[in-house]
């Protein structure tokens, strides 16, 4: 069968399903086309809410609530339709979007939905509740007129009566009880009749039951509707609403208490069921997100001198075993995982959470928490040494895990989590298997660096980007070469930042693909400009420009297309291009990687191993790079900042300039600080240098400056 075409397709088939799924489980009398038309519109609210911008509970919880309206009040009714939203919406309203956000967003949903059911239903049972009282009013009079009347006009209506009713006297001493309210404790008249009112207590009796019934008795209050437990004979629980109300005679005097009792087991039962699954995890059966937020928000608010101590756990390489060994294998290993960290909070104050994927978390309070969280930590550390055993392999499972640990009362819920969250992600980067202890500065680096990734794409819209240009000199007669172009970000608020602040982040995002090819074109340009000011050449030949790659613009299938595009329209010559790739993105690299360098270096752009002696590469793959020139890092010049320099530093840059001669590769040296530097370079045979001994970097002019004063100096 073909798939439907468009969103309001793909909706009406979700819909279908969903009401082919609960249909048989409503108590509707509308037949299955009309239910699901009335449908329609809570499957477009959940499409929705799981395509919004920002995730609003408000959705899901109006539905289940509409769930009540449309008569879906049994239990099964809820659960097709949680597990229809769970298997479809996704599938026929998720369209392209991130599937994983998808899926988190659904489960959601369906926490919400339940969440709204048991609230519709609850605020239904007070309306029904609230109609039983008053009908147990009216009863009220019925019975005493009865009483004062008709003896068999009152016997009628108690024992056809489909509530449970029972007479006693002011003393306690049951008199009389219908049928319905010996079915409700299942045992006989005499063993109802023969108790006192007293000896009907239960552990979980609200503290005011006993004293409304004292004032009732004593002629102080006419009636009281309370919910109450009782003992059945077998030991079972009933759990009753109950009304009970002073009957006086026709004097006016309290003479007898009447009780109505309407059975509430089933509902509370049912109640209790949709609170645990919208608050509990359905995989492993610990609290989720949702009443960790509750417990967390409890704890935070607690009275001054109490602390709280947080475990954000991670498992390390989880995707791994969810792709190799499949889902199935992944949630296994999962419900172990909780079952070890649910035995590592047994502590009073102590409780875990899986509070989404394979992240869990582990909360303690107390006046103590920061020894306790630590040895909490310890402990699910140590829980998770003994490897995993699945279908017949044995899988080592680590983690990571960030805590965080404080007074309460200063810091809300988010902000907590948020802390942990970051603090883990630290934990994970270290190298993973261990945990790391929050720090406020962190932090605060981690919520700037996450502020600049979500503002790169704007900075680049909004030309925020600029660049400068560090002299590239020829060390033999001191002549501006060319000059390397270094990208800087104007940011609104923290002002000017290098290279360093933003690349690593437009790399992880692969902003650095556009960002890269902006520099290479406004560097492009540039350099023809020189040229163009002066006159084409300068003392060394034409001015150069050095543009950096990142390892993500090497694997980019445009880089060789975007880069002749560039240059022909800026009318510049291949040979006054060098492209600067970093030696350890070339370590290992394999034929696919070299072919775009080796065609442009085929073309006559030059290629540059920056950072040259940090990667610790085979110098003999040197053959096989397509590289003209080698750059040597600033810490080779280090140790040549007096004169003589160190012999050792000079014997090793002495050695890799002639390696580098005797494979036709030209030497450049970064971070050249003092003539000292720059003299031993040139006794040792390097071709160029750069650093701030010759400019710092800075704007166009400047480079063109020092070029027109080598050129007629």
């Amino acid at each position: 069968m073909a798939e439907p075409d468009g969103p309001e397709d793909r909706l009406r088939r979700f819909t279908t399903i969903w009401s082919r799924a609960v249909y048989p489980a409503s108590a509707t009398s509308l037949t299955r086309p009309e239910f699901e038309l009335k449908l329609v519109p809570l499957a477009r609210r959940l499409s929705e809410a799981l395509r919004a911008r920002t995730f609003d509970a408000a959705e899901g919880q109006a539905v289940g609530a509409a769930l009540i309206d449309a008569h879906c009040t049994e239990p099964e009714a809820l659960s097709r339709s949680l597990d229809c939203v769970d298997a479809y919406l996704v599938l026929y309203c998720g369209e392209d979007g991130p599937q994983e956000d998808l899926r988190n967003r659904s489960a959601r949903l369906q926490h919400a939905m339940a969440a709204g059911f048991a609230h519709a239903l609850r605020e239904r049972t007070l309306a029904e509740q609230e109609a039983i009282a008053q009908a147990a009013l009216e009863a009220q009079g019925v019975v005493a007129e009865a009483l004062h009347s008709s003896e068999a006009r009152f016997r009628a209506v108690f024992e056809g009566a489909a509530i449970g009713i029972g007479i006693a006297d002011l003393d306690g001493n049951v008199l009389q009880v219908n049928n319905a309210l010996l079915r409700m404790f299942g045992g006989t008249e005499q063993l109802v009749r023969g108790r006192k009112v007293v000896e009907w207590t239960h552990p979980d009796d609200a503290p005011q039951v006993w004293r409304l019934y004292e004032e009732l008795v004593r002629g102080e209050r006419e009636h009281y509707h309370v919910e109450k437990a009782f003992y059945r004979p077998d030991g079972t629980v009933l759990w009753t609403n109950l009304t009970v109300s002073l009957l006086r005679d026709a004097d006016g005097c309290p003479q007898y208490q009447l009780a109505l009792m309407e059975d509430t087991t089933e509902r509370r039962l049912l109640n209790l069921r949709l609170r645990y699954e919208a608050t509990h995890d359905a995989l492993t059966g610990l609290p989720n997100r949702t009443l960790f937020f509750e417990r967390l928000d409890k704890a935070l608010s607690a009275r001054e001198g109490m602390r709280f101590g947080l475990c954000y756990l991670d498992l390390d390489g989880f995707k791994t075993i969810n792709d190799s060994l499949g889902h199935a294998a992944g949630d296994r290993l999962l419900v172990e995982v909780a079952d070890r960290l649910q035995s590592c909070a047994t502590a009073p104050g102590e409780m875990v959470a899986r509070i989404g994927g394979d992240e869990f978390v582990a909360l303690t309070t107390g006046p103590d928490t920061e020894r306790e969280v630590d040895a909490l930590a310890d402990r699910i550390m140590n829980a998770l040494v003994t490897p995993v055993r699945i279908d017949g392999r044995e899988l080592t499972v680590r983690g990571s895990i960030g805590i965080v640990e404080g007074p309460t009362g200063e810091r809300g819920p988010a902000e907590v989590l948020r802390s942990a969250d970051i603090t883990m992600y630290r934990a994970k980067s270290a190298g993973g298997n261990r945990y790391e202890l929050a720090d406020a500065e962190a932090d605060a680096r981690a919520i700037t660096r996450h502020g600049l990734t979500t503002q790169l794409p704007a900075a680049l819209d909004r030309n925020e980007f600029f660049i400068e240009y560090q002299p590239l000199v020829h060390l033999g007669d001191g002549s501006v070469h060319g000059a390397e172009a270094l990208v800087r970000w104007l940011h609104p608020q923290h002002g000017v930042l290098t290279p360093d602040r933003f690349i690593p982040l437009a790399e992880h995002t692969g902003l650095i693909v556009p960002l890269g090819r902006w520099v290479l074109e406004q560097s492009v340009r540039q350099a023809r400009e020189w040229q163009e000011r002066h006159g084409g050449k300068a003392a060394a030949g034409p001015l150069r420009i050095n543009v950096n790659l990142s390892p993500c613009q090497l694997t980019h299938p445009g880089l060789v297309s975007d880069t002749v595009d560039i240059l022909e329209r800026a009318g510049l010559e291949p040979a006054s291009l060098c492209l600067e790739v970093t030696e350890s993105a070339l370590i290992g690299a394999d034929d696919d990687l070299l072919k775009p360098l080796r065609r442009l270096s085929e073309m006559g752009v030059d290629i540059a191993l920056d950072d040259f002696g940090t990667g610790y590469s085979n110098l003999a793959n040197l053959r096989r790079l397509p590289v003209s020139i080698l750059k040597l890092d600033r810490s080779f010049t280090q140790g040549m900042q007096q004169f003589p320099a160190d012999p050792v530093d000079l014997k090793i840059v002495e050695g890799i300039v002639s390696l580098a001669h005797s494979l036709d590769l030209a030497v450049t040296v970064e971070g050249v600080e003092t003539g000292a530097q720059a003299e031993q370079l040139r006794i040792l045979g390097c071709d160029t240098a750069q650093g701030w001994y010759y400019a710092r970097p800075g704007p166009p002019d400047r480079l063109h400056d020092l070029a027109l004063v080598d050129a007629t100096g």
